[in-house]
């Protein structure tokens, strides 16, 4: 059904983009690819680096040691790598509560940043976990900034109207994070990956992220990481050019993507959060506790019981995507020219974006 969608047309994405998209009648997802089972001609299993690093390193940051990594890679997309959940049991509820806890917090910028003071969207956790708990299942009572937030930007802070990084918007980029993307970044055969931006972007039910290239980076020979936790999406892969048929497949919650060498630049998109079967409302992988003791130097850390219930309720019916990029390649600077300031007319552009998520969207 879907490849007949896309065999002709000038723009094969967006008429996949919206094939995936619908809600009436719903989409068949027969064609789009499961890592997690894989059986398509498309996919190939993918070699990693499994000496670069030893066991202890990357249990530190959650990952299993990189030997039983599951990675493949698609025919047609040199240096795209898919790695098919590798966290280790109860360590995703870490790394979920930074996204929905930490990250957000300030300096951090967000897009309710362009609508509110800064007094407002101080500790949006803090502001939203008293309502949260006395929702429970009504679903009408008015959403918390927690509910609102669609984008959070690290380090190099993405300017959306520009569309570039200065070095004069930015703050320190979160340690624990530059730790876990340098890790999986030395298992693809990146070493010394530096971690410079993030993009977080928060997906509702019905959220969706429009077609687009990342290529705003001075340096594209450094892989683009991104992390999926929470509900499963449909993503879709296309080519140097919108006329590229593209390719669908799922990210469930753990599965981390590399985007390095010629796939780096390929068009990419997120037209839908898939609706969970019933009686499974978060992944399986969300509802594992820690198993062994944590310690003093590891970057997990256990996530209290308060903590995960709001972070439980938010995942039930979302998804966070984290991506993380080296900007810069070594030794490199910032153009003389380069603006790096905001523009005065920038708040006013990007309150008139739709809010589903962080990037431009074209649907």
């Amino acid at each position: 059904m879907a490849a007949s969608i896309v065999e002709h047309g000038e723009d094969a994405f967006r008429k996949l983009f919206k094939f995936y998209r619908r809600r009436n009648p719903p989409p068949d997802f027969s064609e789009v690819i499961n890592f997690s089972k894989p059986c398509n001609d498309k996919v190939f299993p993918c070699e990693l680096n499994s000496t670069s690093l030893s066991e202890d390193d990357v249990s530190k940051v959650g990952l299993q040691p990189i030997k039983d990594w599951r990675a493949f890679g698609l025919h047609g997309y040199p240096g795209f790598i898919f790695i098919s959940n590798p966290f280790l049991p109860g360590s995703q509820q870490f790394w979920v509560k930074q996204c929905l806890k930490i990250y957000p917090q300030k300096p951090n910028v967000c897009n309710l940043d362009m609508h509110m003071s800064s007094v407002d969207t101080e500790n949006i956790w803090e502001r939203s976990i008293d309502a949260i708990q006395r929702k429970g299942n009504r679903k009408r009572e008015p959403k918390t900034l927690l509910e609102k937030l669609r984008w959070v930007t690290l380090g190099y802070h993405y300017d959306w109207n520009s569309k570039t990084y200065s070095p004069e918007h930015y703050t320190p980029f979160p340690k624990e994070l530059q730790s876990l993307s340098h890790k999986v970044a030395a298992a693809c055969g990146f070493s010394g990956f530096d971690a410079e931006a993030g993009i977080l972007n928060y997906y509702r039910s019905d959220s969706s992220l429009g077609i687009h290239v990342d290529e705003s980076e001075l340096d594209h020979t450094r892989p683009l990481l991104s992390y999926s936790f929470g509900q499963t999406a449909v993503f879709l892969l296309g080519g140097t050019k919108r006329e590229d048929r593209p390719t669908a497949l799922f990210m469930h919650s753990g599965d981390i993507m590399v985007m390095s060498g010629p796939s780096r630049l390929h068009y990419h998109a997120v037209p839908c959060i898939v609706p969970s079967p019933a009686g499974n409302v978060l992944p399986p992988g969300l509802c594992q506790r820690l198993e062994t003791e944590v310690q003093d130097e590891d970057v997990i850390q256990s996530v209290c019981q308060e903590d995960w219930d709001i972070c439980s309720w938010y995942l039930q019916t979302s998804r966070v995507n984290v991506t993380v990029r080296q900007v810069l390649a070594s030794g490199q600077s910032f153009p003389a020219t380069q603006t790096s300031q905001m523009s005065e007319e920038e708040p006013q552009m990007i309150k008139k974006r739709k809010s589903e998520s962080g990037y431009e969207r074209d649907t």
